[in-house]
This record gives structure tokens, sequence and C-alpha cells, in this order.
């Protein structure tokens, strides 16, 4: 069984009580990137069973360039099982093994920023049935937290997550595209959270995911609940087997495309508790826009495959940036 980090225990990687908030959320997120093929991908289910419905979303950068992409409310009754729409998470052995399985249709994306007008984008683009079956093996601990004082007794309205963890893993299986298999052997980080949630929560955030091989791993966040930055965190870690070291301080700097919106370069200066300072340099391959919308409110989520560099190692992961647009 895999090092745990945290307050957290072996049972927090199957699914929890169903809370009583209206807007209670339970997800799991898995990504993955294959260096040698130049292709990654993510998927999430968002249980909000008091909402009757789970955000589901597949999301796969394929070599070429194309995106392929499918987000649907799916319909639920409970808060027993991620298995929505046709994705599905089981949990082989907490904190070590999972397995993710898909079948569905997707639109395919020759130009992922169609995506800025999601109507438009299910409607005008074609459609690819897809399949995948994906074997989610640690190579890092397990590392994050229950609730602390704080996030308990934060309103429901204004909470993003009263409980999260995170773990590195070696990502293998099988992904079929129209019909042509494509075997994948890659890395990725996977994500679990649970309590009350809305995207409208927080101000804005940058969240870096980081796989350079069996040996290196490591996530990078810079959090503002606030406008004015009056509550800010921004850290992350550095995982290297089964050993992790805290990143203490972390400032991101990125380059935008000429909306200002899209990022397409990612520039972060490091230190770490034992006070190394590092500077990470990332290049979006891949960009797709999306966006939640919560009655007048609008959230942008840009989600980047990236190169990264970190010293002399060269690797691949997702910057993901929140920023709220209205």
């Amino acid at each position: 069984m895999a090092k745990i980090i945290g307050n957290l225990e072996p049972e927090d990687d199957y699914l929890h009580e169903l809370g009583p908030e209206p807007n209670f959320n339970e997800s799991a997120y898995y990504n993955f990137f294959d260096s040698k093929q130049s292709m990654g991908g993510w998927f999430r289910l968002g249980n909000r069973a008091n909402e009757g419905n789970a955000e589901m979303t597949v999301c796969l950068y394929l070599p070429d360039g194309r995106v392929l992409f499918t987000f649907r409310r799916a319909p639920i009754q409970d808060n027993d099982a991620f298995d929505a729409n046709g994705l599905r998470f089981e949990v082989e052995e907490p904190t070590e093994r999972h397995r993710t399985t898909f079948e569905g249709t997707v639109v395919e994306l020759a130009e992922p920023r169609d995506m800025a007008d999601p109507r438009r984008a299910f409607k005008e683009n074609p459609k690819k049935p897809v399949r995948f079956d994906l074997l989610h093996q640690a190579v890092g601990p397990l590392y994050g937290s229950k609730a602390s004082k704080q996030e308990e007794e934060r309103d429901a309205e204004q909470s993003f997550a009263k409980a999260h963890f995170e773990q590195h893993m070696h990502v293998t299986g099988e992904l079929e595209v129209d019909g042509e298999t494509i075997p994948i052997d890659g890395y990725g980080l996977r994500d679990h959270s649970w309590g009350p949630r809305y995207w409208q929560a927080i101000h804005s955030y940058e969240w870096l995911t980081l796989n350079f091989g069996p040996d290196l791993g490591g996530m990078v966040s810079v959090i503002q609940r606030d406008p004015e930055g009056k509550e800010r965190s921004a850290g992350g870690v550095l995982v290297r087997g089964m050993e992790m070291e805290r990143i203490v301080e972390a400032t991101i700097e990125a380059e935008y495309e000429d909306n200002g919106l899209y990022h397409k370069s990612v520039t972060a200066h490091l230190k770490t508790e034992g006070g190394e300072e590092l500077t990470l340099e990332g290049q979006v391959d891949s960009f797709i826009p999306l966006r939640n919308r919560r009655e007048e409110l609008v959230t942008h989520i840009g989600e980047g495959m990236t190169t990264w560099t970190l010293g002399d190692r060269t690797g691949h992961g997702l910057s993901e940036f929140l920023r709220q647009v209205k």
C-alpha cells in the first residue's frame, strides 16, 4: 500500500457519505501523458447527487493537435459510485491501483478553441466513438488532507472542497479512437475531493501537474479566493518515488494569447522546504477553453497540455487556469 501523507485513511479512496448541502460534490479526476507519443488526456466525474446529476468530462489531446472532448450532466440518484454516461472509475486497491474505463461518443475538434462556444462546437464538429481501459498504479505517496477547521466553518456557498488529496500514477492500457487502437504507457496525477463546491467560490487559480517519469513528479498550485488577494495560498509538492518534498513558495507568470485569457506559456519560480530554488518552464502544446455557468456567473477554465522543463529534465503535464469572467 502506498505511503499516505496527511490526515487521511485508505478508506478515503472510496466514496463518502452524501452531505446535506445542496451543492455537495464528490469528484475524482485522472490525467495521463504519454511523452513518447506526445499525447495525453484527463477525465473527471463530479457527483452532485443532491442536484441529481454528475458532471462528466472526457478530454483527450492527440499528437496531431486534435482534441476529443465530451461533457454532460448525467443523471444520478446517489453518491454510491463514480459511474455516469459511459465513464467509470474503480478502486482495485486503495492508494495503490485504480482502473478507469469509458465507452461513448466525443466531439472531434480540429480547432479546440471552438469550445469557447460549446453549443456551436458540439453542433458543427464531427463525432467519434472512443473507448479506453486504463490502469493507474501508484508511483508516489497519496498526499492531502481532510477539512481544516477554517474549511469546516466556511459557508457552503463559498466552498470549493472541504477535503482533497492527490497522487502520481503510472498509466497503462488502451485507447481506441474510431476503431484505431492506441497503446498507452505514461504518467499522470489523480485527484479526489469531497464537500460543498461551487466553481464560482474562488476568484482564480493556477494548477500545474508535472510528470518526468517514475522517479519525479510534481504539482504546483496558486489559489486566490478573493479579488483583492487577501486570502491567497501558493505551494505544491515534488515527488521522488514514495518521498515527497513540499514547495513552500510559488510564483506563476504566464504569457497569454491576444485575448488575455488563454495561456500559452508558463514560468513558475519555486522554493522548497529545504531552501532549494527552482524555475519551472512550460510551453502549452494543446489548449482547450472550457466554462462553467451558474445563474449569471461564468467561470473560464483553460486546460493546456504542457511540455515542462525543470532543470535538466523534460516532461509533460497539465496547466489549468481558472478565472471568473462574468
